[in-house]
């Protein structure tokens, strides 16, 4: 069965791994803007499109961030 929301078939790269690792790797810390913009349309959108499924879409995005979050937290409190 295909998991759209933790692992859509559709973002998997042919070498191995998906979309989202690609994405991270290349905007870094800034990938917390991308994590937000999605937050914002499965959240918007989902009475009009995807229902609960862009609901948790959006949570998977919003547990990303707040991973990213705590990591800096982490961070700062470590001195580093």
């Amino acid at each position: 069965m295909t998991d759209n929301v933790n692992h859509p078939a559709h973002y998997k790269l042919p070498g191995g791994g998906e979309t989202i690792d690609f994405i991270d790797a290349a905007c870094g810390e800034g990938a917390e803007y991308y994590y937000q913009g999605n937050i914002l349309k499965y959240v918007c959108r989902y009475r009009e499109k995807g229902g609960a499924e862009s609901l948790k879409k959006a949570r998977w995005y919003l547990d990303r961030l707040i991973g990213m979050q705590e990591i800096k937290e982490m961070g700062l409190r470590d001195g580093k």
